[in-house]
């Protein structure tokens, strides 16, 4: 008993520790200090400097003298790394997607849409289209303005003589669902086809329109020598763009029934038009 109280009393004991001038044997500065604040003070500061010392690694650059941690430079080089990997295996799909098309083609298969690749770096499931009230209204001007209507001027004998050594190429097989009739203002051949299925060129051209509108959906507009124009009606979405190049029978779109004019169901909407006067497909395109 007498020793626990010695030990208690020595935690309590007061010690002083000063400072004083070796000359004149003045104090310059003292502490009185125990045990128990020395243990506390210790503690402290050990505290403080390992605080202190997370503190400047964390915040500072000298993480970066740190074995095994990355610099600026590495993230930076891992960054462009993983975009360059994403880049690769989407040139790898499309490489992948091109073989597979001419295997297809050889085995007279039909070939598939390579346009329909999705970036992986993108999360389609997130995006949402709503259809605006200034949207629809720029389209009902458009449409007003009667963009696609071409001068109507009789077709003489001569121009069909001219036209009769052309070779059309059927832009899709199917079943002439309407005809042409200009007095109902008709201007082209209506063929029903399977859907999905691939809307061809029908002659070399090029492309020098594509759009949409209200009542014809997704058109496309192809510009051939000789003077004729082809129009190609309907469609879901277009595999060309304005200025491209196309050879005859080369796939320029895909058979649908946007639009809300004559789309009883998925079909092709195919006008010619000679020197500003349409033309009967069916005079020249055996579909």
């Amino acid at each position: 008993m007498a020793k626990n109280e010695k030990k208690k009393r020595n935690w309590r004991d007061k010690y002083r520790f000063s400072v004083s001038n070796d000359t004149t044997f003045e104090e310059v500065w003292r502490i009185r200090l125990t045990k128990y604040n020395s243990f506390l003070l210790i503690t402290f500061l050990v505290f403080f400097i390992i605080g202190s010392t997370a503190a400047l690694i964390a915040f500072t650059n000298l993480r970066e003298f740190i074995p095994g941690y990355p610099d600026v430079e590495m993230r930076r080089n891992i960054l462009l790394s993983a975009i360059r990997l994403d880049s690769l295996e989407k040139e790898l799909d499309l490489r992948d997607n091109y073989f597979d098309n001419l295997n297809s083609i050889i085995s007279g298969r039909e070939p598939v849409n390579i346009y329909t690749l999705r970036d992986t770096a993108r999360n389609y499931g997130t995006i949402t289209f709503v259809d605006s009230p200034e949207d629809s209204a720029l389209r009902v001007q458009v449409e007003n303005n009667e963009r696609y209507n071409l001068t109507l001027s009789p077709v003489t004998p001569e121009a069909v003589t001219s036209l009769a050594g052309l070779h059309f190429f059927p832009p899709v097989k199917g079943i002439v669902s309407a005809k042409f009739d200009p007095l109902l203002r008709h201007f082209g051949t209506d063929i029903v086809t399977r859907p999905n299925s691939y809307v061809d060129a029908a002659l070399d051209g090029t492309v020098i329109f594509t759009g949409w509108t209200l009542e014809t959906g997704y058109v496309i507009q192809l510009q051939h020598s000789n003077n004729l124009v082809s129009l190609y009606k309907h469609n879901p979405s277009l595999l060309q763009s304005i200025g491209d190049q196309v050879r005859t029978g080369e796939a320029i779109a895909v058979v649908g029934d946007s639009g809300e004019l004559y789309t009883s169901g998925p079909h092709l909407h195919f006008e010619i038009w000679y020197k500003g006067s349409p033309l009967d497909p069916e005079k020249h395109i055996i579909f």
